[in-house]
């Protein structure tokens, strides 16, 4: 009983403290409408989640924008961890060559805005290369972020006892085998929270996509705006959403780590 209560006290401040601040903001913003003469339609915003016809239902825009940007995310971390994986390996190989690739592409990436890639992506390298839009977009945050996570898993792959590589020679394993069933799950296992905190910027760094006039969560809620004139209720349920997915991405996170800890 006191493993249980020591387990749900912190779960039970936390939610204290999200309440006491959503009471908190509820109040101010309602102090700014009435300020405004501004006259709130929350009771607008479901029709822009979902819609009732024929009786079946059905995703509206919101919705709809949700699932592209949980799509693109999906494309863009698999690509993400694959270029990460493949910059890390080259930063600590032997090959000058393959070292000063992986440098430039890190420093480059991260020392410029991800704002003017995504424009040099799709304005310049993209019809040159026949990339549609969101290929484009995929292509675009994978890069920038697999530069972030390549370090990432470089640091992972460098505070791992180098006995295990050797151990895994004095087995037999090939090198692929070695990474794959011995050295990868022990470095994703250590750098999760990490890997974590990049999977969830690279959802946030979705919202930017909107600029290539992609229909994700937010050229949706920018539609809307424009159409309704609601840029309060709108832009606070697309933030919630985006919260909503951060929060899930965060708390799996935990459940996976505390797994592993445990596995261990």
């Amino acid at each position: 009983m006191r493993r249980l209560i020591t387990i749900l006290s912190p779960i039970f401040s936390a939610l204290l403290q999200i309440t006491l601040l959503g009471i908190a903001l509820y109040w101010i913003l309602d102090s700014g409408a009435q300020a405004m003469n501004y006259q709130w339609q929350w009771d607008r915003v479901p029709d822009y989640l979902f819609f009732y016809e024929d009786d079946e239902w059905f995703p509206a825009e919101l919705i709809e924008g949700l699932l592209v940007t949980l799509n693109i995310s999906a494309m863009s971390a698999i690509a993400t961890l694959f270029i990460a994986l493949v910059t890390a390996l080259l930063r600590l190989s032997d090959s000058i060559v393959g070292r000063t690739i992986a440098t430039c592409y890190i420093e480059i990436i991260r020392n410029t805005p991800l704002l003017v890639q995504i424009y040099l992506l799709y304005f310049v390298f993209g019809p040159f290369l026949g990339l549609e839009r969101t290929t484009t977009a995929i292509l675009a945050l994978a890069l920038f972020q697999g530069a972030y996570t390549a370090e990432i898993l470089r640091s992972g792959l460098v505070n791992l006892p180098k006995g295990q590589l050797e151990a895994c020679k004095t087995l037999g394993l090939s090198s692929f085998n070695s990474y794959r069933y011995v050295v990868l799950p022990q470095v994703i296992r250590n750098t999760l929270p990490s890997l974590t905190n990049e999977l969830v910027s690279l959802v946030k760094n979705s919202s930017i996509v909107s600029v290539m006039a992609i229909f994700d969560l937010t050229t949706e809620g920018r539609n809307i705006v424009s159409d309704t004139a609601m840029p309060f209720e709108i832009w606070f349920s697309v933030a919630a959403i985006y919260l909503l997915i951060t929060l899930t991405l965060s708390g799996l996170s935990a459940w996976l780590e505390h797994r592993m800890h445990n596995a261990h």
